[in-house]
């Protein structure tokens, strides 16, 4: 079939138009520019390398290309076979209000085959207030329908229902396992390299798995080739630094970037002890170096390295940080035939030290990952798009390693290591049946297998391993592997409006260990064995895409519905921390999860922005838990509602405000209690019986852009910003504890971790 396609559509006697298209100033890809020809009514959008692909009858044309925030350009152009033309868009000079949109080029969200997705432009994301000033990708995604945060001070977010270990994040193509700073506060992606974010709820591209939930791919910039340029921010408790340019002129180029908070100066200058022997605090750095090799090659090297730092020093230590590195080469056989290579490692460590009197504990694990990818994408024509590929990750996860030594003990305890080998082949075909009438259909084969270690079965009610078999330290074995197909559809009902469907199946053979309400950095990682199957997940959604003003508003609404197979949970009071038979405390069952997404969004004028509703359900069903009644998971919060606009108020003056309200999470609270040897012992009657109050906060900021000089290069802005402007007590969790005038009795206290508001000021740069 696949030959055949490619045999019809190689034999259709036609022109072609094909390049990329770059920013005129910086030579950096823009990813999701536009190149329309009025005459025909056809149009292409360039794809996350910056390139775009028409073909068209032979002949004279008149060629638009525009970009948002970008003059729009128009040049005549003739057209007699296969051509490629790279195009320049310089910045716009004049405010975005000002820039006329035309045509039907704006209508990609109707016309684009993808749903459930959404590419969000490092403008959009600075008009978002943030948390202390700081622009961060992952609190911009929570304001996007059917993505919700994991509460404050956590480190996870939910997608449609998963859990927050299986969202796939990737920098670069690598796997970042821990993407927040300071317990979820800010994100470790720093908006000053970056070049867009694009997050998957659904319709999964063939080429992504290991994720049952969501993709949320972030790629960085290649950095200035053409001229120097540094960028940075002073803000009250963190400041970063970027900086760019050429290393050969319009060939090469780096951009290196450092960010670090130091409200540990500060701490240091307390009265008080306590707080003065406490620090808390991170750091990151970003770098990228990018290589024009001729014109038909390109070589990237980029990297992350960031880490936590949390302190007392009387007693705790902890620090935590994720690490990855990736080499990348794009090579180009022809104008419609594209390959990637890439070499990737992604680290993820951390360590705990407790001090006790005379006694010390240490305690440290981690998670790498070093991959392997080729990526190819065949274009024969407009109607046909080819993609396929190979990837294989090698795992190694370090479950613990604790050390205790003091005056009266001196031990340690060491897990077994665990090694695995994720391998995948994937191909994908995308065919334009009429003018109306688009479809991709993909198909994905990934094959699990544990590296050496030791195969243990358990029985319930029996203490040791009733089997129990070592593997050489680099045998293969206990393989698991299935299909995953896609499938995405897309209808047009005219020039502003069109309905698309999407499926797919996704496997995830890494899982995450976590009985914490609220979830920390601590969370543990564990391979599919024999004895734990991959978690399996079948997602069908169903959206109606409504353009209208010109385009200046977009309406999308959507509905999905997930059955989840082999979902992970585990027992009441399990114990999960260094537990070397961690397999007893595993149980799996089903899930399913549905629901409505509705978003209206305003792309023009001096107001921007978007409101979103998301209306969802979701459930476990577990033998062993709950009595084996289905039960809510803490991701089941059926309401969310966010609000986010911009307002150009003056030229140099524009506000910013972000709304967003979502019901509590589910939780487990006791109700009644026995007493034991002196004790008061909780009685839980069902798992996740209750759930937390609602949570709803309003973010505020105005941001004041200084005067711009004639030929002075610097340029400089003020961000003000009110974290929670109306002082919300939102609940982080509810803790149970003995009632202090009748120990005797429970109390259930709400605790909250912002309570107030939070003002920052920051002073943005960039020469």
């Amino acid at each position: 079939m696949f030959s055949l396609l490619i045999f019809l559509a190689t034999a259709e006697n036609k022109a072609s138009l094909s390049g990329s298209i770059i920013d005129a100033t910086t030579s950096e890809t823009l990813i999701g520019a536009s190149v329309y020809i009025p005459s025909l009514k056809i149009g292409a959008t360039t794809d996350f390398n910056g390139l775009y692909t028409l073909e068209l009858p032979a002949g004279k044309y008149k060629l638009q290309v525009s970009y948002i925030g970008y003059e729009t350009k128009t040049i005549e152009v003739t057209i007699t076979g296969q051509q490629k033309l790279d195009l320049e868009l310089n910045p716009s000079a004049t405010e975005l209000t000002e820039v006329t949109v035309t045509d039907q080029i704006e209508a990609a969200n109707v016309e684009d085959l993808k749903m459930s997705s959404e590419i969000l432009t490092i403008k959009q994301l600075k008009e978002i207030p943030a948390f202390m000033g700081e622009v961060d990708v992952l609190k911009a995604i929570q304001t996007l329908p059917g993505v919700q945060s994991g509460g404050e001070g956590t480190t996870g977010f939910f997608v449609r229902g998963g859990a927050a270990d299986q969202n796939l994040v990737l920098l670069d193509g690598a796997t970042v396992y821990s993407p927040s700073h300071l317990m979820g506060f800010f994100s470790v992606f720093n908006a000053d390299v970056l070049k867009s974010a694009e997050i998957y709820k659904g319709g999964i591209p063939a080429q992504y798995g290991g994720r049952s939930a969501s993709l949320l791919d972030i790629s960085m910039r290649d950095g200035d080739n053409q001229g120097f340029k540094a960028n940075g921010g002073l803000g009250l408790i963190a400041s970063r630094l970027s900086l760019e340019g050429p290393i050969q002129k319009g060939k090469s180029s780096f951009i290196f970037a450092g960010r670090r908070t130091y409200a540990d100066v500060f701490t240091r200058l307390s009265p008080k002890e306590d707080v003065k022997n406490s620090t808390l605090y991170f750091y990151d750095f970003n770098g990228r170096l990018n290589f024009k090799l001729g014109d038909k090659d390109r070589i990237t090297f980029s990297g992350y390295y960031g880490n936590d730092v949390l302190k007392n020093k009387e007693q705790l230590s902890w620090k935590w940080g994720n690490h990855t590195a990736t080499l990348n080469w794009k090579h180009r056989f022809s104008d419609k035939f594209y390959a990637n290579f890439s070499g990737v490692y992604s680290d993820f460590n951390y360590s705990l030290g407790s001090f006790s009197g005379s006694n010390n504990l240490e305690w440290e694990a981690r998670i790498n990952d070093q991959t392997l990818k080729a990526d190819f994408s065949y274009l024969p024509s407009k109607r046909y798009n080819y993609k396929f590929g190979l990837s294989s990750a090698h795992h190694t996860i370090h479950p613990g390693f604790i050390k205790v030594t003091g005056s009266d003990i001196n031990t340690s305890l060491k897990l077994e290591t665990q090694r695995a080998l994720e391998s995948a082949a994937y191909a994908s075909a995308m065919i334009s049946l009429s003018d109306k009438f688009t479809a991709e259909a993909g198909l994905r084969y990934s094959l699990f297998q544990n590296i050496g270690g030791t195969n243990n079965q358990y029985e319930e009610g029996v203490p040791e391993p009733v089997y129990s078999r070592a593997f050489a330290k680099n045998e293969l074995h206990d393989g698991q592997h299935g299909l995953e197909p896609r499938l995405n559809l897309r209808y047009l009902l005219g020039d502003e409006k069109s309905i698309k469907m999407s499926y797919n199946r996704m496997y995830q053979y890494l899982q995450m260990a976590s009985n914490s309400t609220t979830g920390t950095p601590l969370d543990i990682y564990f391979p599919a064995s024999s004895s734990i199957k991959p978690q399996l997940v079948d997602q069908v959604a169903l959206g109606y895409f409504h353009n209208f003003a010109s385009n200046r508003y977009e309406l999308s609404t959507e509905v999905y519905y997930k059955f989840m197979q082999n979902q992970i949970d585990f027992r009441d009071n399990a114990n999960l921390i260094l537990n070397e038979q961690l397999e007893r405390e595993i149980l799996s069952g089903t899930g399913e999860a549905y629901g409505l997404e509705l978003m209206l969004k305003k792309t023009e004028g001096k107001l921007k922005g978007w409101v979103s509703y998301t209306l969802s359900k979701t459930t476990r069903t577990i033998a062993g838990i709950n009595n084996g009644d289905p039960y809510r998971p803490r991701q089941d919060r059926p309401h969310a509602i966010n609000l986010v606009a911009s307002y150009q108020l003056k030229p140099r003056l524009q506000l910013g405000a972000a709304f967003t309200f979502a019901s509590g999470s589910p939780i487990s609270i006791p109700n009644s209690s026995y007493e034991h040897n002196g004790l008061v012992v909780p009685v839980y009657a069902e798992r996740n019986g209750y759930r937390l109050p609602d949570s709803h906060r309003l973010d505020l900021s105005l941001t004041l852009d200084n005067k711009k000089k004639p030929g002075r290069k610097w340029e400089s802005s003020w961000n003000f910003s009110l974290y929670n402007a109306y002082g919300r007590q939102n609940p982080f969790t509810i803790q149970v504890r003995q009632n202090a005038d009748n120990p005797k009795n429970t109390e259930a206290v709400q605790m909250s971790l912002i309570g107030t508001i939070v003002p920052a000021v920051t002073y943005n740069f960039k020469f």
